[in-house]
């Protein structure tokens, strides 16, 4: 089957790729930029369009001839406060598109929704399935909750959460149910229902066998991880504090925080279905999804992470508008290494963030990461995906992946955090020499006053990891 996938370098689709390309289908991948899709397909049963579904017009790059289309697309940690707007604008928009192809069957990943007073977040969910439904084509929509795997939001934030704070004094949303589900079962509903004709024109709630509440999600994953952790519920904390709780322990941002915390006061329970049975799915326990998604960590098998999704500007404008280094007007820090084994310097190059760190002035770049939390940025929060493969499109700390070629042996990466103007940072090996350079384009006389003052702490910083790459 010629299958179209949309949000294809979102995490669900990464997941989803692989499986859809082993059953022997044709999968279009639909996407703003292809320079942020992995180079790590050989393309044989890959195409790739670009298509904005923002942008009616640019969608009539989808082929027409498409079998089946996966909706995987959301907006809920956009910095806009209107995402129900544009979520069910992209819906309206790829219904339309969708009338003048020969698709058979749309598959849509929602959200549960078994409650009369619903999040904005759900809400949203219920309107594009409601949107998506008076399409010409028959709709099977999946509902899930809390999914759980290396990389997804929930199990990142719970991680983070247990992981750092021995003890807790959490909001009294700590107390609602939820049935999560297992990334691997997502999957399987997702790629088994493709083609089912008694799906057609139907919904199911998807979910684990298990029904928690989130302060026992977290008590769980603290059992599973060998820590011992107290949990204090109080009935006094505000959404507005609960979000901020979030936001600083976590490595959510504020607004996906914010969203987080309204819909974590709806619980999520499944409606019975025997969809699992009929698809010979079999369900995933909370503590085995805790534990599969350890051992992809472990085995750096991590096929996605859904930091890489996070909206920016960069993003949505597109890797290409920035790729091209710009030079007037702009401040620059440019060093050269002779090396002696530009194969082990390129390695170091390829581990940079995350868990190695920066591999000089650690300390520093965690306040710079905490300076800009402060002021509502990313922070170093975000770490990466991988600790040795990296590519375009994926978050880095507090950098974007722009370039990663190790033929070019090139790595270039855009600013994130708050800044008074634009920052590149690039790492090239020519022959036996490394050229490590910092761009800076400053906005206006705060943005001058910016590069002054932090130029005795990059004098320091950036000699000391150069030196330490090319093992001076």
């Amino acid at each position: 089957m010629k299958i179209l996938l949309t949000g294809a370098t979102g995490y669900i689709a990464q997941r989803l790729l692989p499986a859809l390309l082993q059953q022997g289908h044709h999968v279009v991948c639909c996407l703003r930029d292809k320079n942020r899709f992995p180079n790590k397909y050989s393309y044989e049963n890959i195409s790739l369009v670009e298509g904005d579904f923002l942008q009616p017009e640019s969608l009539q790059a989808i082929p027409a001839d498409i079998d089946a289309a996966y909706y995987l697309i959301h907006s809920m940690s956009t910095t806009s406060g209107d995402f129900e707007k544009l979520e069910e604008a992209s819906a309206r928009n790829f219904r339309q598109r969708m009338d003048e192809t020969g698709v058979k069957q749309v598959i849509y990943l929602s959200g549960i929704v078994n409650e009369n007073h619903l999040s904005r977040h759900l809400a949203s969910r219920k309107n594009v399935e409601k949107t998506l439904s008076g399409g010409r084509y028959p709709l099977t929509t999946l509902r899930a909750g809390i999914i759980v795997g290396s990389g997804s939001a929930s199990f990142e934030i719970i991680r983070d959460l247990v992981e750092k704070l021995p003890v807790m004094i959490a909001p009294k949303w700590l107390k609602t149910r939820c049935q999560p589900i297992a990334i691997r079962n997502v999957v399987e509903f997702l790629a088994g229902v493709l083609g089912k004709e008694e799906t057609y024109n139907r919904s199911y709630d998807i979910g684990g066998p298990d029904i928690l509440t989130y302060k026992q999600m977290l008590l769980r994953f603290a059992h599973i991880r060998g820590l011992k952790r107290r949990i204090f519920v109080v009935p006094v904390m505000t959404p507005r504090l609960s979000s901020y709780w979030l936001y600083f322990v976590t490595s959510t941002s504020y607004s996906l925080a914010k969203n987080l915390v309204e819909s974590m006061k709806t619980e999520v329970i499944c409606q019975p279905n025997d969809l699992a049975q009929r698809l010979g799915i079999k369900l995933l326990s909370y503590d085995d999804a805790i534990q599969l998604a350890f051992d992809k960590i472990e085995q750096n098998q991590v096929l996605s992470s859904w930091k890489d999704a996070q909206n920016s500007n960069l993003l949505h404008k597109g890797l290409s508008h920035y790729i091209e280094v710009p030079t007037n007007g702009c401040f620059t820090d440019v060093r050269k290494r002779k090396l002696a084994d530009p194969s082990q310097s390129l390695k170091k190059i390829w581990q940079l963030g995350g868990r190695t760190g920066w591999y000089y002035g650690n300390w520093l770049w965690e306040l710079r990461g905490f300076l800009d939390q402060l002021f509502g940025g990313v922070g170093m929060r975000r770490g990466r995906r991988s600790g040795s493969d990296i590519f375009p499109g994926e978050a880095l700390d507090f950098w974007r992946v722009l370039l990663a070629s190790k033929e070019e042996k090139r790595l270039l990466l855009y600013a994130e955090m708050k800044l008074p103007g634009e920052a590149w940072l690039e790492f090239r090996i020519n022959n036996n020499e490394l050229i490590q350079t910092a761009t800076f384009r400053p906005l206006g006389i705060l943005g001058r006053l910016y590069w002054y003052s932090v130029l005795p702490f990059h004098g320091f910083i950036f000699n000391g990891m150069i030196n330490r790459i090319a093992g001076a």
